[in-house]
């Protein structure tokens, strides 16, 4: 079934203003909403058995620009999102092992910043949620696609994608340059975003994130631009 293609690579790209993809599942996205809104979309807990889930909440890029792939248009913003049936899709396209077994690690439920990737002002757009944990990305076997990959095998697939819905669009955007204000400032305080993976592993589509940087980024919505 065709659907829109969208940027993915686990290798982003400096974000010269930004870059990811993806795709979509089902479910009510009102009632995570909410959730999202007081920042308690299952918070991880201190015990033992939580001990080795490596996060909750996720930043995951993908391009709302034109760009030709192998002849193949990657955009994928958050308004093409928001279109989908169910304003759900099917985020595929990843081919960096550490953002595949980032999207092999997500549960249900979890949130996701959507970000806006290579493009004139990266940053922030909006909030999603996660409607299907993975399974194997059918682009990896498809000929035609850009992200087309040879020497994967339909019974030991090497890639893989989750379904992502839409929950809300930012308040406001909040662009890149602001973040990497406030990662700069908190490097030196010890703040939450002083260890931000956007910053650290810049090249990266998809990125955990602590329920600090989470929590911390919402409360930017509030917040004039700095």
């Amino acid at each position: 079934m065709p659907r829109p293609q969208k940027r993915l690579a686990g290798t982003a790209g400096p974000d010269k203003k930004g870059l990811p993809g993806k795709r979509a599942k089902t479910e009510d996205a009102g009632e995570i909403s909410a959730k999202v809104e007081n920042s308690s979309l299952q918070k991880i807990s201190a015990s033992k058995d939580s001990v080795k889930k490596l996060s909750s909440y996720w930043l995951m890029k993908s391009e709302p620009e034109s760009r030709l792939e192998k002849g193949v248009d990657v955009k994928f913003g958050i308004e093409d999102l928001k279109a989908q049936p169910k304003q759900t899709t099917c985020w595929d396209g990843v081919r960096n092992y550490q953002a595949r077994n980032f999207l092999r690690a997500m549960k249900l439920e979890e949130a996701a910043f959507f970000y806006h990737s290579n493009c004139k002002e990266p940053g922030i757009a909006g909030l999603m949620k996660i409607v299907k944990e993975a399974y194997p990305d059918h682009t990896q076997f498809e000929k035609n696609n850009p992200h087309y990959d040879p020497s994967s095998k339909e019974d030991d697939p090497k890639w893989s994608m989750v379904d992502v819905q839409f929950v809300r669009m930012m308040k406001r955007f909040i662009p890149l340059a602001e973040l990497k204000t406030y990662h700069q400032a908190h490097k030196a305080t010890g703040g939450p975003l002083k260890n931000m993976t956007l910053f650290t592993r810049q090249r990266l589509s998809i990125q955990p994130l602590t329920q600090e940087e989470f929590d911390f980024i919402l409360s930017l919505e509030e917040k004039e631009p700095s």
